[in-house]
Formats: structure tokens, C-alpha cells, sequence
């Protein structure tokens, strides 16, 4: 049994690494531990240099996994990159970034990288600085107006593909030659945006997580500063914008959201009327569902909160043609509901501790009150002969008849020595629950049985 477990375990791991995230943008595959959906010599995406993806036909049929690393065909020469995906899923990715063939013919996939084909891709990579660092020298004694962000070579080295970063159009064909004659390499110059640029050099963003162009975001959509107004965000822009000096991609994460909320909000276009004066829509809080209106419009001046369906219930008394006294609830009709926390403050790490601690100081204090309790009652119950019998010699007052039972026990008492009460009083203490029930049978004493037979 724990053989049949050990190799569970085992398949599903390998099952979840062929489908993990094992390089920026790669696609997961869930589909990677069905056998029967596997394709020999289908399409397999490969990955490049940071944010470069192909498709490439595996007419070799050659038996490849993610991770793999393969020579592909290049125009001219070959290229090395890693497998990042296999199966059906390369169809749909084809799908969704419109993939168009070179020239009507997909390009192939060679073979697995050998020793030599990695020796000259590693020398290739190792000049892609400096040739980054002198070609922007070049374009600036050119005087062109543009940025050259990064420098990919071709796994054998024939061949370099140059980003560059221009607001303009750029007439390039003289640094084209410049570059070749330099460099002995053929040149590719391929314009990208900002964003794009963020991607390829990769980076921290202010949340503390990876990029999210450089991770996973390959599809950039235009961000426009009215999802920071739906959002209710300072348009501040230190803070709206990313390391690529745009505004950042994850504003429109949560706009649809706010858009649907806000349709259950009142419109801040109506003005509120009461008695006293007229209230403008200043915010609103969509968690909450609560809105801040002001006197004054967009200037925050006799500030009032109230809940939605307050000011809808004031909107429509407006209607009527009524006016209420205030905006706020009457004390009598004011609704209760629990407010919102905070989670951070909720989700303390001390949090069970207090919790544990308060508990201990409880208990403690109730075992304390218990054990003076006890104390207490015995001393009471053993002190009760002693009174009773201190009772008893008082001489009775006039009219009031004596009863037979403490007349016969005062008497026992009297004859008797000073232990027999002590003794009773303990064993009554011991052996008698709280409410009055009779937990052992008492124990008998020696003398008692004599006194008996007697």
C-alpha cells in the first residue's frame, strides 16, 4: 500500500512539473499528464530571449518535452531556444496571437541542442552588452532620435535582432550599414513600445511582485486615466504609473467591477434636498455602500455619510416633492449592521496568542473562586455542629416549643467528645454533593456503635 502511494505521489509530481510555470510567459498545460491527446510531429511553441515566442513544426517527429532545448530553423542559419509547450494546447496559442506561417512554409524544428550548437550560442549571448552599449553610441553620433533597449543574438551568431524605442519615424538605414560593418552580423532592426520594453528587461513592480508584462502579460490593452476615476483613485501620477512611465496595466484589472457596482449606486449628477439646505455628491465607498455628499460642490464642507439605500429612499422623497428633515437616519428607523473591518487587523499574528492568554487568566480565576468556595463551605459545614450545639444550651425563650430531634441531638452532642463534630462536619463536607444528593455512604465510627449497644 504505501508502494502504491509512494508512486501516486511521484506521477503527480512529475504531471504538475510538466505543466508549471518554468520560464516568464509560458503557458500552464493542463492537459500535459493525459497520454492519449499527445501529437508527434505537431506544432511546439519555443521560447527565446526574454518575450520572443515561435511556432515550430516538429516534422522529425522527435520526442520532446517542456523544458527541452532545440535548434530551429532561422532565416539564415538556425537558433536556439527552450520548449515552453507541446500537445493541443500549441494550436490554441496559435489561435490566439493569429500566427502566420513564413512565406506559406512553418518553420522546423532542427534537432536537440548539441554541445557544439551551445558553445556558440553561449559565445553569442556574451557579446549582446557591449554590442548594446556601442550601437547606442552609434545612433547618437548619427543624431537619431532614438533608444536602442536591447540586443538579442542568433543562436549561431550571423544574425542580431536590435530593439529600439522611438516617438517618431526613424529613417535607420544608415546605422543599419554602420552596424553591419561593425559587427560583421546581419542586422534586424524591430521597434517596440514602453511597455513592451518593461517586458523584455523584466523588474519589481510597486506591489513587490514580478512584472506583470515580464511574467505573464503578453496582450498590452490602452489604460486611460477614467479607470482611475471609477476607482477612486488620487490621479497622482507618481503613483499611477510603472517603471515603463505609462500607466500601470493593472488599473483595468478591477474596473468592471467598480462599473457594475456603481450602477447600484445613486447617480452624482442628483443633489439631495432637506430642509435646512441642498447636498451634492462629493464620493462614494463601493465596499461599503456608503455615500459622502457635501454643501459645496467638489469641495469636502459639512461632510455627510449615509448608506446607499438612504439616499436612494431621499431621491425619491425628493420626487414627491417632499423634503426630510436631515439626510441621516431617524434614531427609531436607523438599520443595524455590523461595519466592515479591516482584514489586515483581523488577520493579526498575535491574534491566538491574546486569545489563549485571556482564556488562561479565565480559567485561572474561576479555579481560585472554586477553591475559596470549597474552603468556605467545609469550614462552614464543620463549624455548623459547633453552632447548633452552642444553639442548643441557650435556654429557650418563653412560648416557643423545642423539637424532640435537637433536643436528642444537642444531647448526643453534649455527651460526646469535641471530635465526633469535627469528624461529622468533615465527612459531610466530602461526601455530599453541592446540591444536597449523597455521593458515598458515610462512613461509621467506632464510637458511635458503641453508644448503640449500650
Amino acid at each position: 500500500m504505501e508502494y502504491q502511494l509512494e508512486n501516486k505521489t511521484t506521477s503527480l509530481r512529475k504531471s504538475a512539473c510538466n505543466g508549471c510555470h518554468q520560464q516568464p510567459l509560458s503557458t500552464y498545460d493542463w492537459l500535459c499528464d493525459i497520454p492519449d491527446l499527445a501529437e508527434e510531429g505537431g506544432f511546439v511553441e519555443v521560447q527565446f530571449k526574454n518575450t520572443r515566442k515561435g511556432y515550430y513544426l516538429n516534422s522529425e517527429r522527435l520526442e520532446l518535452h517542456k523544458g527541452d532545448v532545440v535548434a530551429v530553423e532561422a532565416n539564415p542559419g538556425h537558433d536556439i531556444g527552450t520548449v515552453t509547450l507541446t500537445g493541443k494546447l500549441v494550436k490554441l496559442q496559435m489561435r490566439k496571437h493569429r500566427y502566420n506561417s513564413h512565406n506559406g512554409e512553418p518553420l522546423k524544428v532542427y534537432r536537440i541542442a548539441r554541445p557544439g550548437d551551445m558553445e556558440k550560442y553561449h559565445e553569442a549571448k556574451a557579446r549582446e552588452y557591449d554590442t548594446m552599449i556601442q550601437s547606442r553610441q552609434i545612433s547618437a553620433e548619427l543624431n537619431l532620435d532614438m533608444k536602442i533597449g536591447d540586443v538579442e543574438y542568433q543562436g549561431d551568431g550571423n544574425k542580431a535582432i536590435f530593439y529600439y524605442i522611438a516617438d517618431e519615424r526613424v529613417d535607420f538605414r544608415q546605422l543599419i550599414r554602420v552596424l553591419a560593418d561593425t559587427f560583421h552580423i546581419r542586422v534586424e532592426m524591430k521597434q517596440i513600445g514602453a511597455r513592451q520594453e518593461a517586458g523584455r528587461i523584466g523588474g519589481i513592480g510597486p506591489c513587490g511582485r514580478q512584472l506583470c508584462c515580464s511574467a505573464w502579460k503578453m496582450n498590452f490593452v490602452s489604460v486611460n486615466t477614467s479607470a482611475a476615476r471609477y476607482q477612486d483613485l488620487a490621479l497622482n501620477p507618481q503613483k499611477l504609473t510603472g517603471l515603463c512611465a505609462k500607466l500601470k496595466c493593472c488599473l483595468n484589472y478591477e474596473v468592471d467591477a467598480y462599473v457594475e457596482a456603481r450602477k447600484k449606486m445613486p447617480s452624482p449628477e442628483i443633489t439631495l434636498e432637506t430642509k435646512e439646505q441642498t447636498y451634492h455628491y462629493f464620493k462614494a465607498d463601493v465596499f461599503r455602500r456608503e455615500v459622502v455628499y457635501s454643501t459645496v460642490p467638489n469641495a469636502p464642507v459639512n461632510v455627510t455619510v449615509i448608506s446607499a439605500r438612504r439616499a436612494f429612499e431621499v431621491i425619491s422623497l425628493n420626487k414627491q416633492g417632499i423634503k426630510p428633515e436631515s439626510l441621516a437616519f431617524d434614531d427609531k428607523k436607523e438599520p443595524s449592521g455590523k461595519e466592515s473591518s479591516d482584514i489586515l487587523t483581523d488577520n493579526s499574528l498575535t491574534r491566538f496568542d491574546e486569545a489563549l492568554t485571556s482564556r488562561k487568566r479565565r480559567n485561572g480565576r474561576n479555579g481560585s473562586r472554586d477553591n475559596r468556595q470549597g474552603d468556605s463551605r467545609t469550614a462552614s459545614d464543620s463549624m455548623q455542629p459547633a453552632r447548633r450545639a452552642q444553639g442548643n444550651r441557650t435556654p429557650a425563650r418563653e412560648g416557643t416549643p423545642r423539637v424532640e430531634g435537637e433536643r436528642r441531638e444537642s444531647a448526643r452532642e453534649r455527651s460526646g467528645d469535641a471530635r465526633f463534630s469535627n469528624l461529622r462536619g468533615t465527612e459531610r463536607a466530602r461526601g455530599m454533593r453541592r446540591d444536597g444528593s449523597e455521593r458515598r455512604p458515610p462512613r461509621r465510627n467506632n464510637q458511635q456503635e458503641e453508644r448503640k449497644e449500650e
